[in-house]
């Protein structure tokens, strides 16, 4: 028997090319320049400038006619058949194609050794040094073992202690510890390199004088000459394992990888004036080649290959349009957005003082430029805008609001800001606790709660007050 109903209800559907423009909105400059790249090679009518000229330029020169070319331009010509023949050849067969070389890490370092006044002889034992580092950064060899081997291949005199002390200089190159003879001095060499706190400090002491004793588990040796307790050795221990295990990682390959920040945006200031814009540009440098569009919208197919054929071009044109209607659109919504960010952050791009951050979120964004917050949060996610006081990233940007006494909102990084000063210049051998930090806070006219105290000062990095008397007494 059928039967008949009516139903009504609502549903969200995305669309492909929605779904698409999100991931888009969250590419950063590098991967947003992988893109076009992949569509470039994807896309035949898809293709790009390489520099700022415009379209109408570079379309006039397409469509030049070219000069009348005669027989004797080409007979004539001065390059053998059997060379093209061989380049041909070679090319769709990829044989003989040079391998990309890589750059050992010895003959980085050895590069560095221009850096220290050296002479022939001192150079010579440098690199010498270098060559006996193992794959994984160490140098395992006895240095009265090299200092024989120096002694006899170069029919040079020379001592341990010249060994040693060019090992030392070559230990501060990059990467910082290469040439170490153990991991004890390794974790030494990393220590040393990092800002000294009072965790650093008794860290150094660990490893100087108790790594045996931490390797034997003597423990109650180490909390009797450091005065320290279980809670206090754990913090150490998690710091100690924050340390790398050798000098070269097997996943650089022996080369120096350092992290390359390429902004989104450039900010400058003109006195009052804050003007923020893009740091590249893309969309005008993207076009559609129009002598195969023009061929794609008036070629009708005959057959059935040449129709579909055809079609897979209308599709590729379809594509390629929406393509740089789409990289068009990101850049005009990054640009309100940034925008809106900078009027409201006006202070703190002046000043480049924290203190003067607004509070703001998402939403408050979002309502101004009448976007989603899902699209605010994808354009400022993994993005930097370069400042005169340096880079920031934009999610640093938006804090969370606190309402002090007087009725205004705080941004809590100025609340951070605060404690911090405070902890700075209190009595170290009577540190505050997290209750006494509240009541001070309050007397800024700042009211939070104690776990709210708590939770910023963990963020920051800072040990409850019993810890850091105990690190005022160790420094």
């Amino acid at each position: 028997m059928l039967q008949q109903s009516q139903l009504q209800k609502q549903s969200l559907k995305i669309l492909p090319q929605q779904i698409q423009m999100l991931g888009i909105y969250h590419l950063n400059t590098v991967q947003l320049e992988q893109r076009i790249k992949d569509e470039l090679d994807e896309n035949p009518l898809l293709e790009a400038s390489t520099d700022d000229e415009s379209f109408e330029t570079l379309q006039a020169d397409k469509d030049q006619p070219q000069d009348y070319q005669d027989s004797e331009e080409y007979q004539y010509d001065d390059i053998p058949d059997y060379r093209l023949e061989t380049e041909s050849y070679i090319h769709s067969n990829n044989i003989n194609l040079p391998i990309k070389d890589t750059i050992d890490f010895r003959t980085n370092i050895k590069q560095q050794l221009i850096n220290m006044k050296l002479t022939n002889a001192e150079k010579d034992i440098a690199e010498y040094i270098i060559d006996c580092i193992e794959d994984n950064g160490f140098l395992e060899r006895n240095l009265q073992e090299i200092a024989d081997d120096i002694s006899f291949s170069q029919k040079l005199f020379v001592e341990e202690a010249v060994i040693e002390k060019i090992l030392l200089q070559i230990q501060e190159f990059e990467p910082l510890g290469v040439g170490c003879r153990n991991i004890r001095e390794f974790f030494l060499k990393q220590l040393n390199n990092q800002k000294q706190c009072p965790i650093v400090k008794k860290c150094t002491e660990l490893v100087n004088h108790y790594y045996n004793d931490l390797q034997k588990r003597n423990f109650e040796k180490i909390y009797a000459g450091l005065d320290i307790d279980d809670e206090e050795f754990s913090i150490l221990l998690k710091h100690i394992s924050t340390l790398q295990l050798n000098p070269v990682s097997g996943s650089q390959e022996g080369l120096i990888v350092k992290e390359t920040i390429i902004p989104d945006f450039i900010l400058t200031v003109e006195g009052e004036m804050v003007m923020v814009e893009l740091y590249k540009q893309k969309s005008n440098l993207l076009y559609i080649n129009q002598s195969l569009m023009h061929t794609v919208e008036r070629k009708e197919g005959r057959t059935a290959e040449e129709k579909a054929a055809m079609q897979n071009f209308k599709s590729k044109l379809t594509s390629a349009m929406w393509f740089i209607n789409a990289i068009k659109q990101r850049e005009d919504n990054m640009l309100r957005i940034i925008r809106t960010i900078v009027k409201k952050q006006k202070e703190y791009f002046l000043t480049g003082d924290a203190s003067y951050m607004r509070p703001m979120i998402l939403k408050n964004i979002a309502d101004e430029v009448n976007l989603d917050i899902s699209t605010i949060s994808r354009v400022t996610c993994n993005k930097y805008i370069d400042t005169p006081f340096g880079y920031v990233l934009l999610k640093n940007l938006f804090t969370q609001s606190i309402v002090s006494e007087d009725g205004l909102s705080v941004s809590n990084r100025v609340v951070q800001i605060k404690l911090k000063e405070i902890i700075d210049n209190e009595d170290k051998e009577m540190p505050y606790n997290d209750q006494q930090l509240v009541a001070l806070l309050e007397k800024g006219g700042i009211k939070i709660a104690r776990r709210t105290v708590a939770k910023y000062r963990e963020l920051l990095n800072i040990p409850v007050g019993d810890m850091r008397r105990i690190w005022a007494k160790a420094i």
